[in-house]
């Protein structure tokens, strides 16, 4: 097999984007709701979500292949957005599930006829 670096790191750097906007479309939401703020985030909110959807559409390999290493990648995205957004510090559990999730994800995409065609 032969592995191309810049094609995996585009394969998860594209993952990333698109959980990144999955999580500000539900962020935005959770803001308005919970937090009153202004209802003008129902715009960025749709602007993410449709960007979201528009992301998973730019990989060629079956969709569920696709929505599994996303899942993967989102999960190690969000315990991201817990440290650096939420501001909470990651236990040594959070490590090792973002560890376990983003080695299965690099398994699916890493595999022959996976998402790196």
């Amino acid at each position: 097999m032969d592995i191309q670096i810049t094609k995996i790191l585009t394969t998860v750097g594209l993952f990333f984007v698109t959980a990144l906007m999955e999580i500000l479309g539900c962020y935005f939401p959770y803001l308005i709701l919970n937090q009153n703020k202004s209802h003008w985030l129902w715009l960025p909110t749709a602007l993410a979500l449709i960007v979201f959807v528009w992301l998973l559409s730019l990989h060629p390999a079956a969709s569920g292949r696709i929505y599994a290493a996303y899942g993967g990648i989102y999960i190690a995205t969000a315990l991201l957005w817990l440290k650096y957004v939420d501001g909470l510090a990651l236990s040594r559990w959070d490590l090792l599930g973002g560890f376990i999730v983003m080695t299965g994800a690099l398994v699916i995409i890493l595999q022959p006829q996976g998402l790196l065609r």
